[in-house]
């Protein structure tokens, strides 16, 4: 199986230094666990931070080089049209730059390949070209999709830690770089004033009293739930068990 994870240019949460994104080294994980060839792929004006991937399992790098503010799409749809993948894996979204999360689903659209978001855990599927993907939904929830090969699948920060950095095994990995495509990104910007918008009434206060709508047109909703203040350890885990078996996480007996 041919795997290729994308990584994006990531800055430090705290630091705001070029870094890789962590969510983007988990589904690196995700990749070498599931076996096969694994490749990264990142489309930018420069490396950086981005080679210490290296050190994370894969043995491979493929550098498109385009401008700074160019539209890493067009390279990245080359790339992958050149050695098409089985299996292409993103992050769900950047970090540190303008992180819509939409370059997956563009990529999607551009190869004609089905995407899944949210993946926390990869395996075989029980059919050959196939995929088993555990999908984090939720709440903690789980859900076990099949998903048909090729395709590409979007990791959720639920999936499992990043291997160990090794710096010798960045050593040994091979930087492949190339010119990309340049294409400069087109950024629609509509500006609008700002305008107050009136608070809706909420439908249960349609058939009460003035001072009822009234109170619920001004009053912000509750986030339901109990507050415990000061709980002995006993009572607060009754009351998370409780909660846990209202959300049907959890069976009582």
């Amino acid at each position: 199986m041919k795997i290729v994870v994308l990584l994006s240019a990531g800055r430090h949460r705290v630091s705001g230094q070029p870094a890789p994104v962590p969510v983007e080294l988990q589904a690196l994980r995700l990749a070498v666990e599931l076996g096969g060839e694994v490749t990264v792929l990142h489309a930018g004006p420069e490396l950086g931070a981005l080679a210490d991937a290296l050190g994370h399992g894969v043995g491979r790098l493929i550098h498109r080089v385009i401008a700074d503010g160019d539209d890493p799409l067009p390279s990245l749809m080359a790339a992958l049209t050149d050695n098409p993948p089985d299996l292409i894996l993103a992050g769900r979204s950047g970090q540190g730059g303008e992180d819509a999360g939409l370059l997956p689903y563009s990529l999607a659209r551009a190869l004609g390949r089905p995407i899944l978001a949210d993946a926390a855990g990869l395996s075989a599927g029980p059919e050959a070209g196939t995929l088993a993907v555990e999908q984090a939904l939720p709440r903690g929830a789980r859900r076990r999709v099949v998903l048909r090969l090729p395709a590409i699948v979007t990791v959720h920060p639920a999936a499992p830690a990043p291997l160990p950095f090794a710096f010798a095994a960045m050593r040994r990995g091979v930087i492949e770089s190339a010119p990309g495509i340049s294409a400069p990104q087109a950024v629609e910007v509509e500006e609008r004033p700002y305008r107050p918008r009136p608070k809706l009434i909420a439908k249960a206060a349609a058939g009460a009293s003035a001072a009822e709508r009234l109170k619920a047109a001004t009053q912000a909703a509750g986030g339901g739930g109990t507050l415990l203040v000061d709980p002995s350890p006993e009572e607060a885990a009754r009351a998370i068990l409780a909660h846990l078996a209202a959300l049907g996480l959890r069976r009582d007996g």
